[in-house]
Order: C-alpha cells, then structure tokens, then sequence
C-alpha cells in the first residue's frame, strides 16, 4: 500500500540536487529488522599477513591475499543466520585444510576456471576454490565455484544457501553444534582424510580474533569509529544486459523545473525489481526512506585506502534488503531498483562520494570504469538475508 501511495504522490522528475545532510524517515520494526541486527562479526582492516601454529605444532604464515578470502569467509558467516562464531571457525579449517586459504583453479579439469582471478591451479579431481568443490558433485557451475562469494554461501548452506537440500552445507547437518569442529568440517567436505581438520582449528581461531571488531553500538556511522577493510573487488551495481544510462552526473535540464540545475548522481534506467548489488565490500550506514531519495542506502567502504561512501535511491520499501550497522561484500543484493521519492519511473540513482557519507559526489558512472567494475550476470549475486519489511 504505501508503495502505491509513494507511486502516486512522487513528483516528477529524477533526484537532483547534492544533498549533503541526509536526514533519516523512522521504518516500522519487523521480526526481519531483529533478526539482521548486526553481531560481533565486523571485520577490520586485513594485515599484510598474519603467523599462527597449528595443533600439531607447525608454524603457518598467510599473506593478505589468503587473509583477504578468510574475511569473505566471515563476512559471509557474519550474514547467515545461524552461523556465528562456532560456524565460522568450522569454514576457516576447512578452507585452510582444502586449499590453504587459496582460491584454486582446475585448468586440467576445466580449462575455463583459469579465466576467472585465481591463486593458482589444483590437481584434485574436479575440485575448485577455496573449499575444493566439485561440479560434478552438485555444488555449482565452475563459474560460481570460482567466485570466493559463492563457495563461502555454500559451504554454510541451510535453507538461504545456493546448493540447498543438497549437497548438505554446514547448517543443513543435524546437531552440528555439538560436533567436535573438525568432525563438524567432515561432515560437509566428506573427505577421505577425515581427521586433517582438527589441526588447523587454533589457526581458524587466531584468523578469527586478528579480523574481527566488535560490532558499533549504534551500526555504524560517518563519524569515523567503524573501520572497514580494504575491498576485494569493484562490481557494477545491476546485472549486465538490464540498465541503460539514462541521465548522468552534471549539469542538466530538471525534468520537473525545466531550469538548469546540477545532477549529482548518475541513474541508470531499469525494469522495477532489478536487483542492485553493492560496488564493492563494505559497511551500511543508512537504509530507509528519506525525502526525495525515497529507499535510500548508503554503504561506506575503503578503496585504495580512501574511505568512499556509495549511495542507491529510489528503492520501494520492500526493496531494501539491508540495515544499518550490517557488513555487505561486492556484488551483494543490497535492494531492488524502485521508483519511490523524486522519480519518473524505474531507475537507480547512484552517487560515489570520495571520503565518506556527507561528501562532495564525482562522476560514479566514470568512478566504476576508471576502477574496472566487474559485471555481474543475473544469477551470481549474492543475497542479503534480511530485509526492512515482512508486510504482504
């Protein structure tokens, strides 16, 4: 209903205008708002590298590389319902068992996977990535089992997870919980060594404690208390094959006013619903309704060591699929393209504002090209697992 409402009463006219002080519209609290409430799983920044022993007595050293797959690892986990830290723990042995934190091609097995950014090539079997995946064994395509994303999403499974009912992931074994860590690891990778895991349980949990930060109290916030780590990647905010450019950063005529005035975003015509991914890893700082935004999120991420804050208007209400204080990797389905606030009709307004939320905004249209974004196809992203509205 008050998507209709806002659909009828929404001037016409894209958003215009710098805004530099956003002010936030209250959203009613649901049972969604409560389950995404942020844990103590922020990651921080990700060191050069990092020095740990195993059980067994072996000293292991990890470079920032393999540091920066075990922070998707729990950024991913810090996502999932019903992870935590136990589950956490559990998926860092495992990849450091199976791949030594490395994201691994097959170019033996499948020629193609050396196409896609790896960190070198395996020979087990089928196997893929971080978690040693096999296609053949129903876990993915070779494209997605080459995204550290995707791998991680699987691996922890339950009812949100891409492989759901099968290949079981670690919320999909019963009890898991009271299994012992390694046994927990067996149980989703099946591995005829069964026993290897356990030895890397002290290395997963001093990764764990050098990457983690406890969450902000107030989830985050311009006012430089929330660190967040270097990206992975930048990726461009809809599918490929879905937008067109439709009005761009600078001066224009206003729709509404027919008077010059300067368009401080660049918006990209698509259908109502296309999915809109997060630019690159980072944290939410704003997610709601707010004037002639209308859906507004503003995620804020360090990209070449500068802090950038990234803004997407114009979002229904039940298009917004984060809240504030959550950590959301690049390519994340953070909202749906809407048409709410100032709007004529479907689109994304988007806005990179170099040194945070509040900031002067640049060209965001030549920000994601002078950086190299990556497209994305409609069936790679990654899902948030919470959203603002459980209204019909």
């Amino acid at each position: 209903m008050l998507r209709k409402l806002i659909a009828t009463l929404a001037l016409a006219g894209m958003f215009l205008g710098p805004a530099v002080v956003v002010t936030s519209v209250a959203v009613l609290a649901t049972p969604a708002i409560a389950a995404c409430t942020p844990g103590s799983l922020i990651v921080g920044p990700v060191p050069d590298s990092l020095t740990a022993t195993t059980r067994n007595g072996e000293t292991v050293t990890l470079n920032r590389t393999q540091l920066t797959h075990a922070a998707t690892i729990i950024t991913v986990g810090g996502q999932t319902t019903g992870v935590g830290r136990p589950g956490v723990v559990i998926a860092l042995m495992a990849a450091l068992t199976e791949s030594h934190l490395r994201m691994l091609a097959n170019t033996s097995a499948y020629p193609r996977s050396g196409d896609y950014p790896n960190d070198g090539n395996g020979s087990d079997h089928d196997s893929l990535g971080l978690f040693q995946m096999r296609p053949t064994s129903g876990w993915g395509t070779v494209a997605e089992l080459m995204d550290p994303n995707y791998q991680a999403r699987a691996f922890y499974g339950g009812p949100t997870g891409p492989n759901y009912p099968s290949p079981r992931g670690l919320l999909d074994i019963p009890g898991w919980q009271q299994l012992d860590p390694g046994e927990a690891a067996q149980a989703v990778e099946v591995s005829a060594y069964p026993d290897r895991y356990q030895n890397y349980q002290p290395v997963a949990e001093a990764i764990l404690t050098a990457l983690t930060r406890p969450a902000p109290a107030n989830g985050g916030g311009s006012g430089g208390e929330v660190v967040v780590p270097e990206t992975t990647r930048i990726v461009f905010p809809l599918p490929e094959g879905t937008w067109v450019r439709t009005s761009p950063f600078g001066w224009r005529t206003d729709p509404v006013t027919f008077e010059t005035a300067f368009h401080s975003g660049s918006d990209y015509g698509a259908a109502d619903g296309t999915p809109i991914y997060a630019v690159a890893d980072g944290i939410v700082v704003h997610a709601g309704y707010t004037g002639n935004w209308g859906g507004l999120i503003i995620v804020e991420h360090t990209v070449g060591g500068e802090r950038i804050a990234s803004y997407y208007a114009h979002m229904w209400e039940d298009g917004i699929h984060v809240t504030e204080g959550m950590t959301v990797t690049a390519g994340q389905h953070i909202g749906d393209v809407g048409s709410s606030g100032k709007s004529t009709g479907p689109h994304l307004h988007l806005e990179i504002r170099p040194g945070g939320q509040g900031q002067p905004a640049i060209d965001a249209d030549g920000w994601l090209t002078d950086h190299g974004a990556e497209g994305i196809s409609g069936g790679t992203a990654t899902p948030a697992t919470c959203t603002l509205t459980g209204a019909a």
